[in-house]
């Protein structure tokens, strides 16, 4: 499942406008709480499968579903909190936590994750990193994913190459995607999706960290890409895109599935919300490639979502607090991995007897990407700024693919922008 981001316009909104009071302090009751999600499909059925279990246990604090699409669910939260009549439970992107956090209504989850079987560092570092925001916890992870590549065997084997190994580099992945093309058949060595938005910042942050480099300081008050890992990984996908032309581009952020299931791409950075879109490809999956020496390693981002509790008073947040860490202990979380093929959100289920053979039978090349959940080392910054700091990013690297500017001159230009934003709260 791609992530999509919060627009600045309204990241902006959320600060104008003021959404204390709205809340209560109140006992309440913990009758008919109400949970807001956006599944569809597989994802619908296995979550109303669980919800069903969970009422049937427990009839005093039954939980009703409604549907609100993902895309849609910060502004409807906005509305409904500044009405008073928030849910007890939401699911919310986790790119969208550090807003999330300024609604007064969203409870603290910070001492329930450290209670007794809860086991917080089950998750994912990178999921425990976008769900804690200031140091205070404001989410427990509902989703995760990553990025790896996602190859076509019988286009490398056509070009007389050995199938990429976990030990490979990245200018190993240059120059196989350059004997991968081949211009008279429209043939592209990969590709990389172009519309400036956060899909086409993710996927160079992770080239990025593993030249060893970081978006912004320890502090989150400057800009730290503008640096030699900067340089070198932006100057990776120049190569491909401007010199050698072994990189389609795509600014539709569709076109390349489409174009890889048909035999036209040889290999894709991407992640297992595509792997069903590839039926008639007979494909592998390996881990990111490595710049070495770097330290940075085969590192890869992940897009964790969040489930956040409102204030509705005190009987019912912990009703709610109790059915989430329900929903989301290792019986649940290995039960909707297997029915849906999402990646599981904790890693002892990634470790249990016969799961990863069962994931992999029904969604091939899945395993690799649930064993990639150990590359994820860092998260992008969590501060409610990033939406205009993605935007500034995703014109550097859009600008630089399409051969309008060189990569040092692109890196100083988004720097000095981004410190802009960071210093003074708005776009220059």
């Amino acid at each position: 499942m791609k992530k999509y981001w919060l627009p600045a316009a309204l990241a902006a909104t959320m600060v104008a406008f003021s959404l204390a009071g709205c809340g209560s302090d109140s006992a309440g009751t913990t009758s008919g709480l109400q949970i807001w999600e956006g599944y569809t499909g597989a994802e619908a059925n296995a979550f109303q499968h669980l919800l069903n279990e969970w009422n049937a246990s427990h009839p005093n604090s039954k939980i009703t579903s409604l549907y609100v699409d993902n895309d849609d669910s910060l502004p409807k939260l906005l509305t409904a909190v500044r009405g008073g009549s928030q849910p007890d439970i939401a699911y919310v992107y986790g790119s969208w936590a550090p807003n999330v956090a300024q609604i007064h209504q969203v409870v603290n989850l910070t001492k329930v994750v450290q209670r007794p079987g809860v086991d917080w560092d089950d998750f994912w570092v990178g999921e425990r990193d976008v769900a804690t925001v200031n140091g205070e916890v404001i989410g427990i992870p509902a989703l995760v994913d990553n990025l790896a590549v996602v190859y076509n065997k019988s286009l490398f084997k056509a070009a007389g190459l050995q199938p990429p190994s976990p030990n490979w580099t990245w200018s190993q992945f240059v120059a196989d995607a350059q004997k991968l093309t081949i211009a008279s058949k429209k043939q592209f060595g990969t590709a990389y999706v172009t519309p400036g938005t956060e899909d086409t910042v993710w996927h160079w942050e992770a080239l990025l960290w593993e030249a060893g480099g970081a978006i912004l300081n320890s502090s989150n008050t400057a800009a730290a890409f503008d640096s030699p890992a900067g340089l070198t990984s932006l100057d990776t996908l120049r190569t491909m895109a401007v010199t050698d032309h072994s990189m389609y581009l795509d600014p539709t952020d569709s076109e390349y599935a489409n174009l890889f299931n048909s035999g036209k791409i040889g290999m894709l950075v991407t992640g297992p919300w595509d792997l069903s879109s590839f039926p008639n490809v007979h494909y592998g999956v390996q881990i990111m490639p490595s710049y070495p020496g770097t330290g940075g390693g085969h590192q890869t981002i992940s897009g964790p979502d969040n489930w956040v509790i409102f204030n509705n008073g005190s009987a019912r947040v912990a009703a709610a607090e109790k059915f989430l860490l329900w929903l989301t202990a290792a019986p649940q979380v290995k039960y909707f991995s297997l029915k849906t093929g999402d990646l599981p959100t904790r890693a002892s289920v990634e470790s249990s007897p016969g799961f990863m053979t069962q994931m992999d039978k029904a969604l091939p090349g899945v395993d690799t990407f649930v064993t990639n959940l150990n590359n994820v080392r860092q998260a992008r910054p969590q501060l409610a700024a990033y939406p205009q700091i993605s935007t500034v990013l995703g014109n550097m690297i859009v600008s630089v693919l399409l051969g309008k500017s060189q990569p040092q001159a692109a890196l100083a230009g988004a720097a000095q922008q981004v410190n802009h934003i960071l210093a003074t709260g708005a776009s220059s």
